[in-house]
């Protein structure tokens, strides 16, 4: 029980201890970045603005009602809108909130704790509308995805890495969110670690609920090879490393 007891304290509260513990932003030490930079030469697609969108009136409450993992998805594709809606609705910016003529903090479409919002999205595309196979990473400041490369033997890859998960690499496509810790540490330091997961669980929510408006079907992943996937989306794994996977696809409707 000694592990498990361990890990249970990590579930509980531990912001009373922030008496004495200065942050990096108390010390003045600089704003870490809304999102990665892109890296030079790589391709970058821009995505269907959301307010140009027409989508179905729905309902909420059928929504939740709905809402349920899927695993097996129809041999069908994601269109370009339907990904960038779902891009939008997880990690979308609203707004830049400036202090002092400044941006300081991003207002997105899912809550995070101080607004920090410590997450990468990465999609291991497989049949999306207009977009290659492979790689890439959304940048939602310009609500644009960047094309970072093939994956050889891409649906082994992925179902070894999510432990024999082939649904996962079947699907249309596969959200990788990896966290970047410093953007959390900087304004709560070692209180900021359980924060961050529950904002990823914010995240993949409102995938699903995203996904129930485009008709389409999605599935939670906790289970998966950590170096393996961080490998995959190529992150170190220890300033930057993956906390949640969902692939999304196209489902048969009663």
């Amino acid at each position: 029980m000694g592990d498990i007891q361990k890990n249970r304290e990590f579930m509980k509260s531990n912001f009373a201890q922030m008496r004495g513990v200065i942050s990096d932003q108390q010390k003045g030490k600089a704003l870490p970045a809304f999102e990665k930079p892109t890296e030079n030469g790589k391709e970058i697609i821009s995505l269907p603005k959301i307010d140009e969108m027409k989508l179905e009136p729905v309902n909420l409450i059928n929504l939740i009602q709905k809402r349920k993992s899927h695993r097996k998805y129809l041999a069908e594709e994601i269109t370009l809108k339907e990904l960038s809606f779902l891009l939008w609705t997880t990690q979308g910016v609203k707004e830049i909130f400036e202090v002092k003529g400044k941006p300081y903090v991003t207002k997105r479409t899912v809550p995070s704790a101080g607004s920090r919002h410590p997450f990468e999205t990465y999609l291991f595309v497989n049949n999306v509308e207009s977009l290659k196979k492979g790689l890439y990473r959304y940048l939602p400041l310009e609500h644009k995805v960047i094309f970072l490369g093939k994956i050889t033997d891409q649906e082994e890859k992925i179902t070894t890495a999510t432990v024999g998960q082939r649904f996962c690499a079947e699907a249309a496509a596969l959200f990788v969110w990896s966290c970047l810790p410093y953007r959390g540490e900087w304004r709560y330091h070692k209180m900021a670690h359980k924060p961050m997961l529950l904002d990823a669980g914010h995240i993949c929510q409102n995938l699903y609920l995203g996904c129930e408006v485009i008709k389409a079907g999605t599935c939670a992943i906790a289970a998966y090879d950590q170096e393996k996937i961080d490998e995959l989306i190529g992150v170190d794994g220890k300033d930057e490393f993956t906390v949640y996977l969902a692939p999304i696809g196209k489902i048969a409707r009663d």
